[in-house]
């Protein structure tokens, strides 16, 4: 994987590891490099802080993307505002990717299916006919 500014770092703890598991934060350290939380559960001071900060960020992508489709479309948009444009629609679309990364890490992985003989634990299961 890598960050927002194109660093590799490793994937947090595995895929819906749950309790335990590392939190890949919304934020980088002071050096650029990724921040991971180890913590037991969801409501601690710094979960929330993450979770609010997410919110915050995915809510200024949206008003970057709007305002980037304004300056796209307006014919005179001159080189200078195309720029800040892209260098603020890079910067958004890096947090939301480190948002994404997040939540992935955090989904519980697929469900494998239990084994069954066509039985459950009670016996087999008969349809309702049979009953009368």
């Amino acid at each position: 994987m890598t960050d927002d500014l194109g660093q590799e770092f490793p994937a947090p703890a595995g895929r819906g590891t749950g309790i335990g598991s590392l939190r890949l934060l919304p934020w980088a350290s002071p050096d650029g490099k990724p921040c991971y939380l180890d913590s037991d559960g969801h409501n601690s001071f710094l979960s929330q802080l993450a979770d609010n900060m997410e919110a915050e960020m995915t809510r200024a992508a949206e008003d970057v993307l709007l305002k980037a489709e304004e300056v796209l479309s307006d014919p005179r948009a001159d080189s200078r505002a195309l720029r800040l444009a892209l260098v603020r629609t890079t910067s958004s679309l890096g947090n939301v990717l480190r948002i994404a990364q997040s939540r992935e890490a955090r989904l519980p992985g697929p469900e494998e299916p239990e084994p069954t003989d066509g039985h459950d634990e009670d016996g087999p299961t008969l349809p309702a006919e049979a009953f009368g």
